[in-house]
């Protein structure tokens, strides 16, 4: 199964404060160590809010832009990781021997195509199997 885990945004990761030699160092370390169990499928951090938009729909398929930075930082992601586990559980095990400290990280699994039910023909899912293909392909 493929997790997404989700690190929290804090004040300083907000006001553009990068991590230090020593704690990107040691998050190096944590890296390699996922990646040597082949777990870790993508990895990035993202920059503060203030650099980011939102798009907000309305019912009529309006759209409104929003310039960061945004308010409440609880609510926003400074970094993430793609995971292939073999369950939640493994996740969360992964995730305790990470370097954090006072924060919060969130795992989540990736929905896959069959949770999608009968709605989602076979038809559209050799139509999103294709487009997937081609996006692997482009990472190579």
């Amino acid at each position: 199964m493929r997790v997404m885990v989700l690190v929290k945004a804090n004040e300083e990761s907000e006001a553009g404060v990068m991590p230090t030699s020593d704690e990107l160092n040691e998050m190096g370390k944590f890296n390699d160590e996922l990646v040597k169990a082949g777990i870790m499928l993508a990895a990035d951090g993202l920059s503060s809010s203030a650099q980011g938009k939102r798009v907000r729909f309305d019912t009529k398929g309006g759209s409104t832009v929003i310039d960061g930075p945004f308010a409440e930082t609880k609510e926003l992601v400074a970094g993430f990781w793609v995971w292939e586990v073999a369950s939640l559980e493994e996740a969360v095990e992964w995730l305790k021997r990470s370097p954090f400290r006072d924060t919060e990280v969130e795992i989540r699994r990736v929905s896959e195509l069959a949770d999608f039910g009968e709605a989602f023909t076979p038809e559209m899912q050799a139509k999103e199997q294709a487009l997937r293909d081609q996006v692997a392909a482009k990472q190579k």
